[in-house]
């Protein structure tokens, strides 16, 4: 009896009482497993919750970053993620922001915790492809991109970065497939014709490679200059994917 009420302790305090998650499981101790959801209440009571603060803090997060202060805009997003743990659209826009501020281990890390509360959170899967993406993990940027074009088919940015990534593989079918389908649910945005310029001119289809170039330059002439392929690292590309896109711009 003493021992049960003492796992029953070790379970509502999150193992404070020293408890061993090694020891093999008695039944008793299985069935008071508590679910995801109430550990997190138990942990975090709903009177502390303070949806209120939370949104003044998100604003203020992403005020910051628009005048670029990255440090100050996660400064305030973290404080919003605090008061409202369970908001998971907080976790994107912080993990977004520790993205695009270069910390990219902090954004996934971020982004999963987001994913612990809802695994179907698409713009979450989304921004965390990305991140795996641009972080060179690119098996888990497949996964990860994969499952968010299965929970909504008609993802155009699941598409367009499965295409950058099958493309590093190297996979240039799988690229061309999914850069093909990227144009077709988003026709007017010229980054998915570049990544599909590129995945023709990896499967040695100059010809088709120019031609949706051309369709990109239709969109955004800039795309004629060199200086502007920089704009690609923004856009999920590497190095030495913009240094290809250069070949194909010097064949138009």
């Amino acid at each position: 009896m003493r021992q049960a009420v003492a796992y029953s302790l070790c379970v509502l305090t999150g193992s404070l009482w020293g408890c061993s998650s090694s020891e093999a499981s008695t039944p008793f101790q299985s069935a008071l497993v508590l679910p995801s959801t109430l550990q997190e209440s138990l942990t975090y009571p709903l009177f502390l919750v303070d949806t209120r603060g939370a949104t003044t803090y998100r604003q203020q997060g992403l005020a910051a970053r628009d005048q670029g202060d990255f440090a100050g805009a996660i400064a305030a997003l973290k404080t919003a993620v605090a008061l409202d743990p369970g908001h998971v659209p907080s976790y994107v826009l912080l993990g977004w922001t520790q993205h695009l501020a270069g910390d990219r281990d902090a954004a996934i890390t971020t982004l999963n915790q987001g994913l612990i509360r809802d695994a179907e959170h698409v713009p979450a899967l989304n921004a965390l492809g990305i991140a795996y993406l641009v972080n060179g993990e690119l098996e888990s940027a497949i996964a990860t991109h994969t499952q968010a074009k299965t929970l909504k088919p008609n993802n155009e940015i699941a598409y367009y970065n499965l295409s950058l990534a099958y493309q590093r593989l190297p996979d240039v079918a799988a690229a061309i497939e999914h850069a093909d389908r990227a144009t077709e649910l988003e026709p007017d945005n010229p980054h998915p014709w570049v990544a599909l310029a590129l995945a023709y001119w990896n499967s040695e289809e100059r010809a088709a490679a120019q031609v949706a170039y051309q369709r990109a330059l239709q969109l955004d002439s800039r795309y004629y200059d060199a200086y502007h392929l920089e704009h690609l690292l923004r856009a999920g590309f590497s190095a030495e994917q913009i240094e290809q896109v250069d070949k194909i711009r010097t064949q138009i």
